[in-house]
């Protein structure tokens, strides 16, 4: 790369890491606030049984997840929806979207600059969105609680990620049967599973798939 790419890069992960131990001291600053306010101390035995129970998994998601989303996102894009959140439902499709219009590599410098400009925006639209829904929501409350509605609200999620993964299962189907057939033996076959474990089920699905396409690769079956 070009001293000039170079210096890009340098400056995005500046800003990034700057910006997302920002945003960590100011989740942290929220419960020490707290504490001062009322001149109290959490019982810290039954915060480190909470804990235990529950940071493993979180740690191992969150490796996972830098593994998973960063190749995908670029180093901008990712710092971005590390801090923004929603990645697998919202920050993630949009990226993948913007990157097929563009015709461009997350890899690549265009992809890069590509993906983060697509988070950004997603970003403040979400915020916009927010801001709007809270001041409308009670005239609207009547309406949107309607029984009649109440199906289509459940299916926006999986109507975005079906249009995506038509654009994406169609450029090479042989490589979606794979992870399509587990997702739905795992779901089928253990009720449990539900919308609270795409933290986890993302990137199991994204390892199986790259397993089963060098696989599928080393066996000749891509040609």
């Amino acid at each position: 790369m070009h001293s000039k790419d170079n210096s890009y890069i340098h400056s995005v992960h500046v800003a990034g890491r700057i910006w997302n131990i920002s945003v960590m001291l100011l989740l942290l600053a929220f419960p020490i606030l707290l504490c001062v306010i009322f001149e109290t101390l959490p019982d810290f035995a039954g915060l480190g049984k909470g804990l235990l129970a529950t940071a493993p998994m979180y740690w191992a998601v969150s490796v996972i997840e830098v593994f998973t989303y960063v190749p995908m996102l670029g180093a901008g894009g990712s710092y971005v929806s590390f801090v923004a959140g929603t990645i697998s439902n919202l920050k993630l499709p949009v990226a993948l979207n913007a990157l097929e219009q563009a015709g461009v590599s997350s890899s690549s410098e265009e992809g890069e600059v590509v993906s983060t400009i697509s988070i950004c925006v997603s970003s403040i639209v979400t915020t916009i969105i927010i801001i709007l829904g809270v001041i409308l929501i009670a005239p609207l409350s009547g309406v949107l609680d309607s029984p009649v509605l109440e199906p289509a609200f459940a299916q926006i999620l999986p109507a975005l990620f079906g249009g995506l993964g038509v654009v994406f299962i169609s450029k090479n189907w042989k490589i979606a049967v794979a992870p399509c057939i587990l997702m739905l033996i795992l779901f089928i076959a253990v009720p449990a599973l539900n919308a609270g474990t795409v933290g986890i089920m993302v990137p199991v699905g994204v390892l199986f798939t790259l397993g089963m396409t060098r696989l599928m690769y080393k066996k000749h079956m891509l040609d």
